[in-house]
């Protein structure tokens, strides 16, 4: 029987992407949506939202809630539609613009996830800290050792503390009559919260 209602857990392979092949892939989107700690009524803002993938999942843990993914890429934006349109979600508004400015008037969110920032990782982190509500959480995914020293001081700064986890996956592939592993790029999982609600 094949399944046509919406779910969680979209395969890579489903969705359209911008540039070619670039996304949140489904492992890392697993931990990072596990760190955001959403709950049915959450808000929250998948900044640098490139196609959708982290925002399509969450829409459909918060579903009593919204997301808001934020995208400034007029050809992943495109691309953010199309798979919108492939696997429709009433609770997802995406909003056109450069992060920290497209964040000014959204409401305050739950969680944030931050997978892509332009540029402007520092504006984007206090940004959000600011306009978390109680006991909220920021993820971000990382790639260079460089954006993580940045976004760790930016966090010290905000007075908020933070985890990190390396995920580092390998994915199995025929080879020949055998099965090997490929290697994904690892991947940094920054998590920083509020202390006190």
């Amino acid at each position: 029987m094949t399944k046509t209602t919406p779910y969680l857990g979209i395969p890579d392979s489903a969705l359209e992407t911008f540039p070619k092949g670039l996304l949140t892939k489904e492992e890392i989107r697993a931990i990072a949506l596990f760190k955001m700690r959403l709950s049915p009524d959450s808000i929250v803002w998948d900044v640098g939202a490139g196609s959708g993938s982290l925002a399509l999942e969450a829409a459909l843990i918060v579903y009593r809630g919204h997301v808001y993914a934020i995208e400034r890429r007029a050809e992943a934006i495109a691309a953010l539609r199309r798979n919108l349109h492939r696997f429709p979600r009433p609770n997802i508004t995406v909003v056109e613009g450069e992060a920290p400015e497209a964040l000014a008037y959204l409401p305050h969110p739950d969680a944030v996830f931050v997978g892509g920032s332009g540029g402007h990782l520092p504006g984007i982190l206090q940004c959000a800290a600011q306009s978390l509500r109680p006991k909220g959480r920021i993820v971000v995914d990382l790639a260079t050792l460089e954006n993580l020293e940045l976004a760790c001081s930016t966090f010290s700064q905000l007075g908020m503390p933070y985890q990190i986890v390396l995920a580092q996956v390998a994915r199995s592939r025929r080879l020949g009559d055998l099965t090997a592993f490929q290697g994904l790029n690892p991947v940094f999982i920054l998590s920083a919260w509020r202390e006190k609600g």
